[in-house]
């Protein structure tokens, strides 16, 4: 909806803009010098867990991601909350404590924020980060013959479904917690420094692994296959779908963007529904040259980063996205 709307607005010509909408990326990029240039993201949503401090933190997790998905390092951030106007303060205490831990973990500085009154608890941040102008990481350059790396498992919606209902198992709600409350910060900071190279890279939230991946294929002009059975899964994600906890956004996600797609061989119904499934604070996916895959992935999972690859970009083909 946001897409239509912004479609029909004058677009603004400045050519500091580095990365702006058009391509649906995941933050903003404004160059400032040849050698500096600044990330701008922003993101909150309502409350997924029970823990206020547990909030706080997949809060920020997933407001920060976006920098990383840029390539970038976040700076600085301002506090955005929605809280009901006689709500416990001790709530909203551990909200806030909850993402400044995370803030912290990231060396972003909380500088601000803003505050309204509002029936209904949400947070969240506006980060700004710096990456090199030369370096920024985009969701449409991924080249045809790249192996694509994701550095989380799916999951994290259907569980949180099945949170809200009351039926998810212990097992579940901590794997997918330990999830969302793991930065991406590490995964950036192994390619950084291994000097590895990225052709194209994206977060995997709201739009589910297939929404991303029809973004990343449209603005490359390239196909995507993938390997359905290596997509890495949280504990209980595929019970939770087998036992109906579908969350409203998979389904617009899958009504969206399961156009693009072709499925060959035999796969699972949960298998791929769970392709649909919206994340938070989800891992990145990551279009790198097929010759580093083992390198990378080696050097990643020994960082702590359970890095999987799960497909390959291809030329353009009938079908934007085959899945087997």
């Amino acid at each position: 909806m946001l897409d239509e709307v912004l479609g029909k607005l004058a677009r603004q010509h400045d050519p500091h803009v580095l990365v702006g909408f058009e391509t649906a990326d995941d933050a903003g990029v404004y160059q400032l010098s040849d050698d500096l240039a600044l990330v701008q993201t922003v993101d909150f949503f309502t409350p997924i867990v029970d823990d206020p401090f547990t909030f706080g933190q997949i809060a920020a997790v997933n407001s920060l991601s976006d920098v990383y998905a840029m390539g970038g390092s976040p700076l600085s951030s301002l506090a955005m909350v929605c809280f009901p106007e006689k709500g416990d303060t001790a709530v909203l205490e551990r909200i806030l404590a909850g993402g400044l831990s995370k803030m912290i973990e990231a060396s972003c500085t909380v500088i601000g924020g803003h505050s309204v009154r509002d029936p209904e608890i949400k947070f969240g941040y506006s980060v700004t980060g710096s990456v090199h102008p030369d370096n920024v990481w985009k969701n449409s350059t991924a080249r045809a013959g790249d192996a694509l790396i994701l550095t989380k498992p799916l999951g994290t919606g259907v569980i949180s479904t099945a949170i809200k209902r009351n039926q998810a198992q212990s097992a579940w709600i901590d794997a997918a917690v330990a999830s969302m409350t793991t930065l991406n910060k590490r995964a950036v900071e192994v390619l950084h420094q291994g000097g590895f190279v990225v052709h194209g890279a994206t977060d995997i939230t709201g739009f589910g692994l297939i929404g991303h991946v029809r973004e990343m294929a449209l603005g490359a002009k390239v196909s995507v296959r993938i390997s359905a059975h290596q997509v890495p899964t949280i504990p209980g994600a595929l019970q939770s779908i087998r036992a109906g906890f579908i969350p409203g956004g998979l389904n617009a996600n899958r009504d969206f963007a399961e156009c693009t797609v072709r499925y060959s061989g035999e796969l699972e119904p949960e298998i791929k529904t769970l392709l649909y499934d919206p994340q938070t604070a989800g891992g990145l996916l990551l279009a790198v040259p097929s010759e580093s895959t083992h390198g990378l992935i080696g050097t990643l999972q020994l960082a702590g980063v359970p890095a999987v690859r799960i497909g390959e970009v291809i030329p353009k083909a009938d079908s934007l996205i085959e899945v087997h």
